[in-house]
């Protein structure tokens, strides 16, 4: 019941991504593998299922190329005619498409190739519109709008001069994907494996997922990024899920094998590049350099951040109610990517700690000491400490000394929390006592056999302020039962 808590460009690439932020990763990831053992006469053969696209042309007074570091922009629109009639209806993606942009991104791959930051762009953030001819002709003054309405009314090019405009940050190449490629993809990785703190459900896309650790086959991973309705973050709260998928996504090609194995990436590109439309520039030897260099990427050297805003939204007549970047930690975000460093500052090296709901710092436990083993409460309180939860400091004795099983006693009016403290100390059984307030009381038993690490499943926010995350703080940690959706 507590809230809820850019050495050298390598050649031009032609690439085939994913849908949104993170279809950004899938096809980055997928792209690595192309590199790596398929060869040149592959990749040509892949690449003639590209789509091409004008993003470029006609674009004046653009951001100078830093030379550190390549930009990619990639963009997720809602195509959907391949998808089957029973895809449609099953997943929730029926309607006309409406020809935008549901999700865009800045890639951008370190100079140095060690490093891949992605940062998403809320399409509902107030963006104004560049000065463009429209298709009939007619000329276009500049004029306030929504970020993907850049696209709706001017396609590519319009949405490459928006970000540039916006960002200060030179595109180097454009990317985008639709329903279908995503789909694809995620199938023939064999799923994408995904953990959530607590249910999430949505009844727009028909997303239904218990608390847990889930393998989701391509239409279920699409429910899952696109989904806007679980809670009141909106888009916020969907970018955040993005990033967690993308993270899962380097994880799998990288520790699954999938870079080395010139079959398996066959069959993942060729699903990915069916629906892909690329700038011009984006060739298929630059296709191998980039793959070339992102082999080797993982989830520690993979960045994820979004920009930060200034909530309320904003009302802008003719576009709703939109949302204001914060422009000075947004400026810091952009000139981190431009000058090609880090978004994320040093970090201690981390345990891998099973994502919980409540923020364990915002958790307050005592304690007692069930057994005859002098010491066993000191340590267990140390050991809750030591991953976050905030205890008394004050063990004590309890009442016996000859408690069998471990008992978490609480008041029921915390029942989110008590599952975040019950994460940690899973042999626990649970007692609820109404009335006992907020310090939850642990009575170490004989069963007890120390404390699982766990972390808020939101990860706090980096030193410079704009929440950027690296990939291995929120992929799902090792073991633990995982169910295939």
């Amino acid at each position: 019941m507590n809230a809820p808590a850019r050495s050298p460009r390598p050649s031009r690439p032609r690439s085939r991504r994913p849908r949104w932020g993170l279809r950004l990763a899938t096809g980055g990831a997928c792209l690595v593998l192309a590199v790596s053992g398929i060869g040149h006469l592959l990749v040509r053969e892949l690449d003639s299922g590209i789509h091409r696209v004008d993003a470029f042309g006609g674009l004046d007074n653009r951001p100078k190329s830093t030379g550190g570091g390549v930009n990619f922009l990639v963009v997720g629109t809602d195509g959907r005619e391949k998808i089957t009639p029973r895809e449609k209806a099953l997943y929730r993606l029926g309607g006309a498409p409406c020809r935008c942009t549901d999700t865009i991104m800045l890639m951008h791959l370190s100079g140095d190739h060690h490093r891949v930051s992605a940062v998403s762009l809320p399409r509902d953030s107030y963006a104004r519109i560049p000065a463009y001819t429209d298709a009939t002709g007619k000329r276009r003054p500049s004029h306030p709008r929504k970020l993907n309405a850049a696209y709706a009314e001017g396609g590519p090019s319009l949405t490459v001069r928006t970000v540039e405009q916006l960002t200060g940050v030179h595109i180097d190449h454009y990317l985008e994907v639709d329903f279908t490629s995503f789909m694809k993809t995620v199938d023939v990785l064999g799923g994408v494996k995904i953990c959530t703190a607590r249910p999430l459900k949505d009844d727009h896309t028909g997303l239904d997922l218990p608390a847990g650790t889930h393998v989701l086959g391509g239409g279920q991973a699409l429910q899952y990024v696109r989904s806007r309705h679980v809670d009141g973050t909106s888009d916020l709260g969907r970018i955040q899920r993005q990033q967690r998928f993308m993270a899962a996504v380097v994880h799998q090609t990288t520790a699954g094998g999938i870079l080395l194995n010139p079959v398996r990436f066959n069959r993942v590109a060729g699903a990915l590049l069916g629906s892909v439309r690329a700038d011009h520039g984006f060739s298929a030897e630059d296709l191998v350099a980039l793959g070339r260099a992102m082999n080797g990427v993982t989830p520690a050297s993979s960045e994820f951040a979004s920009v930060p805003v200034v909530l309320p939204g904003v009302p802008v007549k003719g576009a709703g109610s939109t949302l204001r970047w914060d422009q000075a930690k947004a400026e810091r975000l952009f000139t981190a990517l431009r000058e090609d460093r880090r978004l994320v500052t040093h970090r201690p090296k981390r345990v891998r700690a099973t994502p919980v709901d409540v923020d364990p710092a915002r958790i307050q436990v005592h304690v007692l000491n069930g057994t005859n083993t002098t010491g066993l409460a000191r340590r267990a309180d140390r050991a809750l400490h030591a991953t976050g939860f905030a205890t008394t400091g004050s063990p004590a004795d309890a009442a016996t000394p000859d408690v069998r099983h471990t008992v978490i006693a609480y008041d029921p009016i915390w029942d989110r929390s008590v599952r975040s403290l019950a994460a940690a100390l899973p042999e626990a059984r649970l007692k609820p006592v109404v009335g006992q307030g907020a310090v939850m009381q642990i009575t170490v038993g004989a069963d007890y056999e120390g404390v699982r690490p766990v972390r808020a499943e939101a990860p706090k926010t980096d030193a410079a302020g704009f929440g950027a995350v690296t990939g291995d703080e929120v992929v799902c940690p090792e073991g633990g039962a995982t169910r295939a959706l």
